[in-house]
């Protein structure tokens, strides 16, 4: 039973649809976050090897979350890049005979 006193948001999963509850300023959030997992679930399901529900809903959060962890890898990456640089730029600097 639903609390009426809670918004909520409709969303749909592999043509099946669910009732989220959601405040209104995260509704965009959770319909572009549900498009999402929708369109993996869609490309698990398209595969035909896995029909379980289920199942395809947790194949498609293991490679979101897949995703995720590579973002993250590359963002630290980079910005370890980034800092790495800035140290090179500021002892270059520093060395140059002033002006």
């Amino acid at each position: 039973m639903t609390d009426a006193s809670r918004p909520t948001t409709e969303i749909t999963l592999l043509e099946r649809q669910y009732v989220i509850a959601c405040p209104p300023e995260e509704q965009a959030a959770l319909e572009r976050a549900a498009r999402y997992l929708d369109r993996a679930m869609q490309g698990i399901h398209a595969q035909g090897k896995v029909v379980d529900r289920e199942k395809i809903a947790i194949m498609a959060a293991l490679n979101i979350a897949h995703e995720l962890l590579e973002t993250q890898d590359e963002r630290r990456a980079g910005e370890r890049s980034l800092g790495e640089l800035s140290a090179r730029l500021e002892r270059a600097l520093a060395d140059a005979p002033s002006r």
